[in-house]
């Protein structure tokens, strides 16, 4: 769909790498999310996401493309949530995206304090900066493809998760590269949420350029369906990153204990 200028997106990429790898703490006291403002693709940046000492933030894959995210505190958020991949208990914080039916619900647990849609139903862009006890959670709208040829304006969110010193950043049904000022509004992000199964979403070598232009430190594969569809991906990623298989679907992570180098930590439960 888009495709950003390849050398301006090679220096944008390695200034915002640099950034990452110099002053991981600054960059992220300097604000890891975007905040959508009135005028579409326009954002500022957050302020005060850094917790210096902070705990570990737990993150559990429920399936498909949700995930539980518990912060130190103890404020819940699940992604795309759809009624069906979900704790047993309602988050805090449920957030949904449009492209299908298995990434939203129309019928949200009630007892869940907030729900965010990643969407507008007018077509326009959807602004979210939202504060909840030791979580800070904000979106960058992007398009996805509308099932007849065309395109469906801000239908998915970038929802990103400001917890602990840490930057969580969920791509939904990301179905296109980002553009410059994507990649400047996301700044440095520590975990990536990726979908990886290579049809749907992204092809697997527009992921492996998004991977390439957000740079975390962590990946966390998704929507996969299949074993041997997420050991393509690992397949593909190997002489990149390290690649960490676990049997447990929660994985505790802090900013003391991110990996020095870029990891893809594979939590079982892909479907």
């Amino acid at each position: 769909m888009r495709r950003s200028p390849d050398l301006l997106l090679r220096l944008l990429t390695l200034v915002v790498g640099l950034a990452g790898l110099l002053l991981p703490g600054l960059a992220c006291a300097a604000g890891c999310a975007p905040i959508a403002s009135v005028a579409p693709r326009v954002w500022l940046a957050s302020a005060g996401d850094d917790v210096a000492g902070a705990g570990a933030v737990a993150i559990t894959f429920l399936g498909h493309a949700s995930f539980l995210i518990e912060t130190p505190g103890g404020v819940t958020a699940v992604t795309d949530y759809n009624g069906v991949n979900v704790p047993d208990f309602p988050p805090d914080i449920a957030t949904m995206n449009h492209a299908h039916s298995t990434h939203y619900t129309d019928h949200p647990d009630p007892r869940i304090g907030h729900v965010l849609r990643g969407w507008r139903d007018d077509g326009g862009p959807v602004s979210i900066d939202l504060v909840v006890g030791d979580m800070h959670v904000t979106n960058l709208p992007t398009n996805i493809r509308n099932g007849q040829g065309g395109t469906e304006q801000y239908g998915n969110s970038i929802f990103v998760f400001a917890s602990g010193g840490l930057c969580i950043a969920h791509l939904s049904h990301l179905h296109h590269l980002l553009e410059l000022a994507d990649i400047a509004a996301l700044g440095h992000i520590d975990i990536v949420m990726a979908p990886v199964e290579g049809a749907y979403t992204l092809s697997l070598p527009d992921l492996i350029t998004v991977l390439e232009q957000i740079q975390p430190r962590v990946v966390l594969p998704m929507h996969y369906f299949m074993r041997s569809v997420l050991d393509r991906f690992l397949a593909a990623e190997r002489d990149k990153f390290t690649i960490d298989v676990k049997e447990s679907p929660t994985l505790h992570i802090s900013r003391a204990s991110l990996p020095e180098r870029p990891t893809i930590i594979a939590l079982p439960g892909g479907y």
